[in-house]
């Protein structure tokens, strides 16, 4: 008589933490529906919801562009470009988020329209630093922070690609855009694609620093009802309810993407 083992049951496959998470999640939900201030609370902080996602969406897809062209400066060859490329590249990574963030609001915005005027100047026209939207000023100064980080998991995916197939390619007379949109660029996007999610997680965590600049997302409205209601710790909970739910959420898909991947490739 031959021994056939049982089929592990759906909830053991089940990581621990996951269950842990869920119950979590479970536990504050309940919290907020059951709870008429902390319902009040959730409705008061919802508006900054939208915000959050999407400073972090204009950001996130702003910076991915950037970073790849970044990321083909460094790799092409040209002295110029990879050192210009590199010099961006060390200097943005060596500043804090916070800091830029400020810096860009308050320094960089006057000189853009500084700049913007001087051109305008032939129209008999001007537009003053107020028109430059608080919400602008945070998007651009994430774009550019992260667009450093980008350039870097760019940079690792192309020079992942093995060299033979590129070398093999230019010598069937592929250009280089076609080199790199048929070759490199669906190769290198299997090694990109997971740490570039990783980092869009990071980027809706980092976001609520723009409520540094009274910017009305998830934490500045937190802020605000605590300050008047005095309510801190349900307060609180709830922002760091929206956020987990948000960064979790994002953070399982980002482990399915790198399960599928290495299936197909496998």
């Amino acid at each position: 008589m031959t021994y056939t083992p049982r089929k592990p049951s759906i909830l053991s496959r089940i990581p621990w933490w996951l269950l842990a998470i869920t119950l979590l999640f479970v536990l504050g939900l309940w919290g907020i529906t059951g709870d008429t201030g902390y319902s009040q609370i959730f409705r008061a902080l919802s508006g900054g919801i939208a915000t959050t996602l999407w400073v972090t969406a204009v950001a996130f897809f702003a910076a991915t562009i950037l970073g790849l062209l970044i990321a083909l400066a460094r790799t092409s060859g040209n002295r110029i470009l990879v050192e210009l490329a590199t010099f961006y590249v060390e200097i943005i990574r060596g500043i804090p988020v916070l800091v830029f963030l400020f810096y860009v609001a308050f320094v960089g915005a006057p000189a853009m329209v500084g700049g913007v005027n001087w051109l305008l100047q032939p129209f008999d026209t001007a537009i003053t630093v107020r028109q430059f939207d608080f919400v602008w000023r945070a998007i651009v100064a994430l774009t550019i922070c992260y667009s450093a980080f980008i350039a870097e998991i760019f940079r690792a995916g192309i020079e992942a690609v093995d060299r033979g197939q590129i070398e093999a390619a230019r010598a069937l007379g592929f250009s280089r855009w076609k080199c790199f949109r048929l070759i490199i660029f669906p190769q290198a996007l299997r090694t990109i694609l997971p740490p570039l999610a990783n980092d869009f997680v990071s980027m809706i965590k980092d976001s609520a620093l723009v409520s540094a600049l009274g910017v009305q997302d998830i934490t500045q409205l937190g802020k605000v009802y605590s300050s008047g209601t005095f309510l801190f710790f349900e307060t609180y909970n709830v922002v760091a309810f929206l956020y987990l739910t948000m960064t979790i959420s994002l953070s399982l898909l980002v482990r399915w993407l790198e399960r599928h991947l290495r299936q197909k490739r496998y």
